[in-house]
Order: structure tokens, then C-alpha cells, then sequence
């Protein structure tokens, strides 16, 4: 008998969670070397890592025979420091995404309930499916959260909400007034998880720590994939309330981030001008994209991430054909929008070739 008959059935069911597509696999499949393809699919830094994080990472190298610190001392501290917290707000993770399972463990069984938005970060959903939880999916208009809508959503068994602001894949958020008026009304037994892995990029962010020092039960996901440029690291945080951070860190495995991981993110936190260049790259591709769209008739949605969602009527096919010209994008019919595909900001000359396959694919633009 297949395994897959004692397997959890609600498991068999998923539909596993699809990555970008690597360089390396696609240089093999198209005969190409690696330097020769562009990767715009995965919201990675162009710039690549902090230069700092990268001599502290060498360095770091030398004692890679000792097991990390278990409870990310250093790190913790330099993370509470440059958020004016004490260090039992922060929780460590294996990327925020490890972050996002902690709080399944924590929270939900099959009883509780999760609410995300319709087209939030699909792991979200799976997350919530692999522990036997009810996900609640909220209609975004105009992809952008409806937060009233989420509060009219909650029950008695509600444990999670998740906000993702700036929200992937839409590249859109919600202000400062909408928080707050939702916060006012979310219960004591839901926690609210804000997914605020492009903060950085934003150019006035909404203040959420204040729901932590308010004493709400809140939890802030960060990375240092995005905008320090350390995906390969997969070193995640949480900034939490105390209550919340205590239990995190009950469900959290003993040395769930490297020591070359601690090393690299405690000096890209201390990296300014590789978080200012970045934003800089990441500004003017937008603009890029969003005059070439605007030119070409296009649909997009205003982004204020490093990505951006644009309309290309069959998603798959473009995604396929530009594949093949050596061009790395995301098709987004896993998030129920196949007649979209979004695009990470790349460097100017990454921008640049992966408009002109585009406009390969998609043919003239209509006079």
C-alpha cells in the first residue's frame, strides 16, 4: 500500500509551497552560464550581502566547529537595541518564516481559527492547513488589506491574524489610521502578527511597536533576507509583547540560527549605507517599471516594496517564454491571479533586460 495512505490526509492534500526557480537549474536546462541569467523572481537584494556582514560571516568561519549560542544572545541584544526594546521582546528564527510556524505551533489546533488576506503570503494558508486550523480568507479590494473587514472576521475562535504590510505579493499596505482602528478592536485571546518583511523599504513606515509597548498581543516579523541582503543565511525575528515572546521561545528549536548566520546579521544591522543603497536601487526600478507599464498600457499595482505585480494576461505562458530567454519571474496563478506575474527590482541593467524580453513576449504594444 502507497505510504501516502498512513500519511495525514489534510498533508497529502497540500499543494506543496513552489520557490523561485534557482540560476543554476536554469543555466543547466537552457545551456547558458549562470552570469547569463536574470533572476527578478524572489524579492533577493540586487546588491547582495552587507559588506560588513560579509567580513564578520569569514571571520565567523573560524569557529564553525562549536555549536552556536543556543539563545542568540548578541544578537538578540543588537536586534532589542535598535528597536528600543529589552531583549525578552525578541525572538530569533530560521527566516521569518520559521517565525510564522512558531506561532502555528503556539496558537492554533483544530478548533482555532486563522484570518489572513485573500492575496497575502500563501504560507499563511499552509501553514494553517498543516495544524488542522480553520484559515479564514479576507476579500482585499483593490489588494489592499480590508482590515475592518478582518476585525468583522474574528470569532471566539480566532487565534492568528496576519497583516503582511507591505503585503507580498501586491506590494501594497495599509497607513497608520487603519492599524489603530483595528487594533482597538481585536480581543485578548487573538495575537496579531505583523509581516513586515519589506519594512525597510518603505519610505515612512506605520509605527506597530507601539502595540507591543501598549501591551498588546502582537507580533512583528522582520528579516535580514530583504533589504541586509542575507537570504541564503535564513535569519528571521520577532518583536513581540513579553507573554507572546515567552511562548515563541518555548516552541523554538535549540539552535535554530548558525553562528555564521548571528555574525552576518548582527553587523548588516549596523549598516547604513548598504540599507541606503539599497533603497536608492530599489526606488529608481520602480520608477523604471512604472513609467515603462504606464507606457505599454499595462495593469500594475503601485508598489512600495522591491517587487512589483503587473498584468500580462497568461501568466504561465510569459513566465515560460521568458524563461527561456534566460529572464527569472514569478507566475502568480498560485495566488489566484494567473493573468499576473510579479517582478523583483533588480539592478538597472537587470531592469532593463527583463523589459525587453517582456515586450518580447507580449509583442508591440497596440498604436
Amino acid at each position: 500500500m502507497n505510504i501516502d495512505h498512513y500519511a495525514n490526509r489534510f498533508v497529502c492534500d497540500l499543494v506543496a509551497y513552489e520557490p523561485g526557480k534557482p540560476i543554476d537549474e536554469t543555466a543547466r536546462e537552457l545551456g547558458l552560464e549562470p552570469a547569463d541569467i536574470v533572476k527578478v523572481a524572489s524579492n533577493e537584494n540586487p546588491l547582495g550581502p552587507s559588506p560588513r556582514a560579509k567580513e564578520a560571516m569569514i571571520s565567523a568561519l573560524e569557529d564553525a566547529h562549536i555549536y552556536p549560542d543556543g539563545g542568540g544572545y548578541r544578537l538578540r541584544s543588537a536586534i532589542a537595541g535598535k528597536f528600543g526594546l529589552s531583549i525578552d521582546h525578541v525572538v530569533l528564527g530560521n527566516g521569518s518564516n520559521e517565525i510564522i510556524e512558531l506561532l502555528c505551533h503556539s496558537f492554533l489546533n483544530a478548533k482555532a481559527e486563522l484570518i489572513a488576506a485573500e492575496h497575502a503570503f500563501v504560507v499563511y494558508k499552509l501553514m494553517a492547513t498543516l495544524f488542522g486550523a480553520q484559515y479564514v480568507e479576507v476579500a482585499d479590494p483593490n489588494f489592499v488589506h480590508d482590515l475592518d473587514a478582518m476585525a468583522d472576521a474574528i470569532t471566539p475562535e480566532t487565534r492568528l491574524v496576519f497583516i503582511a504590510n507591505p503585503n507580498n505579493p501586491t506590494g501594497t499596505m495599509v497607513g497608520q489610521e487603519e492599524l489603530d482602528r483595528f487594533m482597538a478592536r481585536v480581543p485578548d485571546h487573538v495575537v496579531v502578527a505583523f509581516d513586515e518583511a519589506y519594512h525597510e523599504f518603505l519610505d515612512k513606515a506605520p509605527d506597530t511597536l507601539k502595540y507591543i509597548a501598549e501591551g498588546k498581543n502582537v507580533c512583528i516579523l522582520r528579516t535580514c533576507s530583504k533589504i541586509h541582503g542575507l537570504a541564503a543565511l535564513r535569519v528571521g525575528y520577532a518583536l513581540a509583547s513579553k507573554g507572546v515572546a515567552a511562548i515563541l521561545q518555548k516552541a523554538r528549536q535549540p539552535f535554530n540560527v548558525n553562528s555564521i548566520a548571528q555574525a552576518g546579521a548582527i553587523a548588516a544591522l549596523t549598516d547604513d549605507t548598504h540599507v541606503e543603497n539599497t533603497r536608492r536601487v530599489n526606488r529608481e526600478g520602480l520608477a523604471f517599471y512604472s513609467k515603462a507599464f504606464t507606457e505599454r498600457g499595462l495593469e500594475f499595482v503601485p508598489s512600495v516594496a522591491n517587487f512589483i505585480l503587473v498584468k500580462v494576461g497568461d501568466g504561465d505562458r510569459v513566465f515560460r517564454e521568458m524563461l527561456k530567454q534566460g529572464v527569472i519571474i514569478r507566475a502568480m496563478r498560485s495566488y489566484k491571479l494567473p493573468e499576473w506575474v510579479r517582478i523583483s527590482i533588480g539592478t538597472q541593467p537587470q531592469n532593463e533586460r527583463c523589459l525587453e524580453v517582456l515586450d518580447a513576449v507580449l509583442g508591440p504594444v497596440p498604436a
